[in-house]
Formats: structure tokens, sequence, C-alpha cells
């Protein structure tokens, strides 16, 4: 498998992407809002950073299914299957071991859904034959034809912990610490979300039938993890750059920050202060200031402070001068609120400095090396 693909970041956060119609309506930045969500992302995650992470992931998986279908016109095959995933996969083993927990969970889901709906749950015939743990089985068989040193078939067998799954468990919890009933039952639906759930639209958002060789049905459902694990990998680099980037107090690097970065940062930043300063409610006009009190009224306010006297009313261009200070500071509240929340929240600044980041070779050679391109894109994947 290549080491990079075309970049969806190349024309900006709402630009083209390679394989993707320029008129398609499918779209999963709702979904995805709620899986950043329960990935680690603050309570409502912006809109513009979903849709870089959705060009991202679309990208990624369009890119895969071609070259899964090249290999599979290689070996004569009629639809994209599951061994042709795990060939492209084969380079990193780490991935490979999550994808086959993933499949043994898939195969155990679907014996105790069937012992469920089944009507005679001590008749367990069924559950002997071929249909039993086939995902494993068929994975296992396939590692078997191309494993030549023994380190695909040790995979199997493996029970170590995964450090990236405990590391997002760990974050989930902390970030559950603190919910209310409500943000807690927001974030267990947000946590159920995936795209298996949605399989006729994950189809479509793929154009699966605008291809020559079909995945069939285990494919879809890997192809449905790998999005979804390419999502979680995006968002966990992204909290990585967003803690690495937030200034600390008595850190002696806070000047080393990376030029790129600033780069994107600032040009985002030029965006949305020239809104903010169109919509800003400081451009509004002053309003009239009212006249100066009268003798007879300045007499009176020693009186009034002491509750002597019955109290006076006002002007109307006070009242109307109080009311636009009120306005205006309602106005002003509101927009820090917003600021903060969106400062909380996953910048798309964040992502294309992740992707720079994860795409870049340290060494002599890496300005010549093919992963190095800076219009491509490692895959995340595998």
């Amino acid at each position: 498998m290549s080491s990079s693909v075309a970049s969806p970041m190349a024309g900006g956060s709402g630009g083209g992407v390679a394989g993707r119609g320029s008129g398609k309506a499918t779209s999963f930045i709702p979904e995805l809002q709620s899986m950043m969500f329960a990935l680690g992302d603050s309570r409502r995650p912006l809109h513009e950073t979903a849709a870089l992470v959705e060009d991202i992931v679309h990208t990624q998986l369009i890119n895969m299914l071609h070259q899964a279908a090249e290999v599979s016109l290689l070996r004569g095959a009629r639809v994209i299957s599951a061994e042709d995933i795990l060939f492209l996969m084969r380079k990193d083993k780490k991935k490979v071991r999550r994808l086959l927990r993933y499949m043994q969970f898939r195969d155990y889901k679907s014996k105790v859904m069937k012992t469920v709906e089944d009507e005679d749950p001590a008749d367990q015939d069924k559950y002997s034959s071929s249909n039993l743990n086939k995902r494993k089985r068929l994975a296992q068989d396939f590692l078997a034809s191309i494993d030549q040193t023994g380190e695909f078939l040790a995979l199997l067998d493996e029970e170590e912990v995964d450090d990236v799954k405990q590391e997002r468990m760990e974050r989930m919890e902390r970030q559950s610490r603190n919910m209310d009933m409500a943000q807690y039952t927001e974030f267990c639906e947000s946590r159920q979300l995936s795209f298996s759930k949605k399989a006729s639209k994950f189809r479509e958002w793929l154009d699966c039938s605008s291809l020559e060789v079909k995945p069939n049905v285990v494919s879809m459902e890997i192809l449905s993890y790998l999005a979804y694990e390419t999502v979680a990998q995006v968002v966990d680099l992204a909290l990585l750059v967003k803690q690495d980037m937030t200034p600390k107090a008595g850190d002696p690097f806070n000047h080393a920050v990376s030029a790129t970065f600033i780069h994107y940062h600032n040009s985002a930043a030029e965006v949305h202060s020239v809104k903010r300063e169109t919509d800003s409610p400081d451009n509004t006009p002053p309003s009239t200031p009212s006249g100066p009190l009268t003798a007879a009224l300045q007499g009176k306010l020693p009186s009034l402070a002491h509750g002597n006297g019955a109290p006076q009313a006002q002007s109307q261009s006070q009242q109307e001068a109080n009311s636009k200070a009120k306005q205006r500071k309602r106005k002003k509240s509101a927009a820090a609120c917003g600021v903060e929340a969106q400062s909380s929240a996953i910048q798309p600044a964040h992502i294309r400095e992740a992707i720079r980041r994860y795409s870049h070779k340290i060494g002599p050679l890496s300005p010549f090396s093919s992963a190095y391109r800076r219009s491509g894109m490692t895959f995340l994947a595998c």
C-alpha cells in the first residue's frame, strides 16, 4: 500500500476531495460531531472541524477502496473481500491485531444475537457449523497463507493491553466525571454511534455503486470500523496538538511554536476577525448622552439617598441610555461565552497541524521520499 494519499487540506477546510463528487449530498458531519464529542472534543464540536475530518476520512477510505480493488483484480476475485484489506494493512502489526479483535467481537455478537433470536436456545447444532467464528477463521486462514515468520498467527493469541484504547477509555472517564444526567445521556448516545449502524448511507457516502469491483458485507464492516478508527486517531492527534499549543505558565519553550501551525492559525483567525468586526456590538454608534441634571434634581439627590422624599422618575433619554448599556453588556457576555466555547473545541488548525506532523518524516532524505509530499497525506488506517 502506498504511503501517501491525496490531501483534502490542499484547498482549505472546505475544499474538494479526491474521488468525491462535487454534487454529493450525503454527509456524516452531524454524526461526526457526536463521535468527536465522545472521543474527547468539546460538547459542541465546530462544524468546520467536523467537515475537515469528514474530508480526511472520506479521502482515505476512497483511496483504500481503489487499492483494495486492484488487489482483488490481481488475485482474480469478483468482489473486494476482507483478505484484500488485510493485505493492505499487513505492514502495521498493531492495527492488524486491533482489527482481528474487532472481527472476533463481531463473531461473538453474531453468536449472541442468534442465541437471543432462536426459538430453541438448547439446540446448538447450528453454532458448531462453519458460520461460527467465520470472520476470525477467514482472517486466520489468509494470514497463515502470507505468514513467513509466524508473526501474524501470533497476533491471534496475544492478550496485551492496547495502550491507545486504554488511553481513550481513561480520557472518556475523565470527561464524564463532571457531567449531569442530561449531559451523560447525550455522551452515552454519542459513544454508541458508528458508521456500521448506517450501512446504506455509508455505502452511498463511499459511492460503492460506481466501483467496478464492489466490496462484500464483511469488507464493508471492516471499512466502517476503519472509518471510525480514523476519526478517533485524528481526534487523538488533534488533542495532542491542542495541548501542545496551549501556553503554560513558566514554560521556557512557549516560543518554540511550529511556523506551519502559526500560518494555519493566523489565516483562520483573520477570517473570523473580519466577521467579528462586522457583527461586534462595539461597532454600533454610541447612544446620545443625556443632558446635565438640573439644580433642583441635584438638590433632591441627597434626600433620596437618605430615604426622604418621593422617588423621581427618570427621563426618557436616561432610560434609553441604560437599556442600550444593558444590551451591550449582554451582547458582550454572549460573545465572550461563544468565544470561550469555541476555544475549548478542536480547531481546524489543530487538525491540519496534526496531519502535518503525522506525515512528516525525519531524516536526510525525507524531502525526497514519497511520504513527505506536501500535496499528500500518510494513511491513518493502515
